[in-house]
């Protein structure tokens, strides 16, 4: 691949747990933990005073998790942990997975240990109730040593359609269940369900009971908007589907609006006046308008819920929902004493690996004061901590970064990538960064290391999950880029010539335009090439490390525009909006343009992918339709 810049500026132009072991002697606990600060070297193990508790690292002593009966926990201070990341997370503006995507995120979440993974919204459209039933099929029937396999969840609305769409979905899981809502405060009720209480209480009910009539025996309800709602009418209709078969009663703050002594008394007011309550879960969604949303989860669990629904670096509607990593992490470190021995069954060394997953497959940053892992959360500037860190990682960390799963560098294992490492040695290593690839993808991404390495004295942890994130983020190939070269300066008109490898045929096409920038040019010449016209909503890059020889990672999100592909790009969301569907691409490469072509032909390959998978599903629709027979 030749790439010849002259000049960059204007490269776009104007396109745009610990687990804690516990006894008692006398009245008191006492606390056992090994603390740990590099890879591979165990340090003390004492009684945790204060000073211990915020020591720095520690190796997660395991717990064998109660084992899983809908409605019921059998140990009273275990916190189930429901991710949503590829349902409520996927709904944040500009974020889209594929189908693949989605199976390597559900994948890694079921490493991670979640107890229920909420797949997604089966009824969208056909493209996510397939992936939906591909990782019920394949992640809900991957059962662990220990005998754990994730709960495999679909959302629906209380609608028949909905319902039997969703269980369709998730019914080949070992453990399948079907999460269904309808919205009870005022002003949803007026205003955009225009029902009456009563009606909304019916409607609530009916879902429950068709849900048990299809075979579902794990069925999770939802008072959307519940933070808002009148405290009697949420008695009210939860005792009602507890009586219909609900195992579970989510009680979401639906628009961040409620305070933590709020949310908590709200919660516990639930558990004391609803008949029944105490022989199901109470489970806790709480979004992030005012950021309270971790705080408002934790306040919910201490008052007795016992199901924290949470999404990988706290994506989601508007401004999020509460982090997984925050709550996990929080519980970890002071459930034991500050929250009456609350625990949970994450393996947090995963944690790491699945935050960078989301964050590329998803296209949504991770800002780098993010709380657990943000890129400052174990970076120290100061001179006073600096000082300290010296001395005793414990001054100024609460938590070792490789309890996250994330290491300090390289050399803190001993081994340095560059250019005379083997494939072993990166295969070795991607597996220590929690990434598990195929002979083929290792084959691809060494290939790239390689090509990497002759341009770096040393390929960092950073590059390298960047080259692979790279590798499992693009669709399935229907253009390939091959080669693209640009021309610009000062002097004339930015130019590029790309060469493609089309579908099919295989045939190698090339193409030439002009633009307002070396980007924009290559990005005309693509255009010309596939025959779509889209619109670039949104173009990032970013380095991916420091200096000069660093990969950039870009990112682009596009929407047709093409009136003949827009009339199935229109998807309804579990609130009823409809929304025009997007494509992000994501790339990285040594070289700027490189990566902007990739990220560009890897949104494009995307969407060409789904167009194709709807257009198959309309078609198939109408011809199973049959004819009127005339007697």
């Amino acid at each position: 691949m030749t790439v010849s810049i002259t000049h960059q500026t204007g490269l776009l132009g104007n396109r745009v747990r610990f687990g804690c072991k516990s006894s008692s002697k006398n009245g008191s606990a006492v606390f056992e933990r090994k603390a740990r600060v590099g890879v591979g070297r165990c340090h003390r193990v004492a009684r945790a005073s204060h000073s211990d508790q915020v020591a720095a690292g520690a190796s997660l002593t395991s717990r064998t998790r109660p084992d899983y009966i809908p409605g019921r926990i059998d140990d009273p201070n275990y916190v189930r942990i429901f991710d949503t990341t590829l349902r409520d997370g996927e709904q944040s503006p500009g974020a889209s997975m594929t189908s693949e995507q989605k199976l390597d995120i559900a994948r890694q979440l079921s490493k991670l240990g979640v107890d229920i993974i909420e797949a997604g919204f089966p009824v969208a459209s056909p493209d996510d109730f397939e992936a939906v039933k591909a990782i019920a099929t394949e992640v809900g029937n991957e059962v662990h040593p220990d005998g754990y396999v994730p709960v495999i969840c679909g959302l629906s609305r209380t609608r028949e359609n909905d319902l039997k769409t969703a269980w369709e979905a998730v019914k080949m899981a070992k453990r399948p269940r079907v999460h269904t809502f309808i919205a009870t405060s005022e002003i949803h009720m007026k205003y955009k369900l225009r029902m009456t209480p009563d009606e909304v209480i019916q409607n609530a009910v009916n879902a429950v009971t068709y849900l048990k009539s299809l075979g579902c025996e794990d069925i999770e309800f939802s008072p959307e908007d519940a933070g808002r709602s009148d405290p009697e009418f949420l008695y009210k209709i939860l005792s009602e589907v507890i009586k219909a078969g609900a195992t579970t009663l989510n009680i979401p703050d639906t628009t961040g609006w409620n305070l933590p002594s709020e949310f908590s008394g709200l919660i516990s007011k639930i558990i004391e006046n609803t008949p029944g309550a105490k022989d199901v879960v109470i489970s806790t969604h709480c979004q992030n308008d005012l950021g309270l949303s971790t705080a408002n989860s934790l306040a919910g669990a201490f008052a007795g819920a016992r199901q924290v629904e949470c999404t990988i670096n706290g994506i989601g509607e508007r401004a999020g929902n509460a982090s997984l990593e925050e709550v996990v992490m929080a519980i970890a470190l002071r459930g034991e004493d500050q929250m009456g021995g609350l625990w949970t069954g994450i393996r947090p060394n995963h944690i790491s690996a699945t935050s960078k997953m989301v964050m590329e497959y998803s296209g949504m940053p991770v800002q780098p004061h993010k709380a657990i892992v943000g890129a400052n959360a174990f970076a120290h500037a100061s001179g006073i901590h600096q000082d300290g860190m010296l001395k005793n990682p414990g001054t100024y960390e609460i938590m070792s970064p490789e309890t996250i799963g994330l290491q300090r560098g390289a050399g803190d294992v001993g081994v340095v990538l560059a250019k005379l490492s083997g494939r072993n040695a990166l295969g070795a290593r991607l597996k220590e960064l929690g990434y598990d690839v195929s002979e083929a993808e290792l084959r691809d991404v060494f290939k790239r290391f390689k090509d990497l390495a002759d341009k770096k004295k040393v390929v960092s942890d950073e590059d390298i999950i960047a080259l692979v994130n790279d590798e499992k983020s693009q669709a399935v190939a229907t253009w390939t880029l091959r080669d693209v070269q640009v021309v610009c300066g000062s002097a004339g008109l930015p130019t590029a010539t790309v060469r493609l490898e089309g579908p099919v045929d295989s045939v190698l096409r090339i193409a030439s335009s002009v633009g307002t920038g070396p980007v924009d040019a290559a990005y005309k010449a693509i255009d010309s090439i596939v025959g779509l016209e889209v619109d670039l909503v949104d173009y990032s890059m970013a380095s991916v490390t420091e200096g000069i020889d660093a990969l950039a990672n870009t990112r682009v999100v596009i929407r047709p525009c093409n009136a003949t592909l827009s009339s199935i790009q229109l998807i309804e969301n579990a609130q009823g909006a409809i929304r025009e569907r997007t494509y992000t691409g994501n790339a990285a490469s040594e070289d700027v343009v490189v990566a902007s072509a990739r990220a560009y032909i890897s949104a494009l390959n995307k969407m060409i992918s789904v167009c194709k998978l709807e257009k198959t599903s309309i078609e198939a629709s109408e011809s199973s339709r049959e004819e009127p027979v005339n007697a």
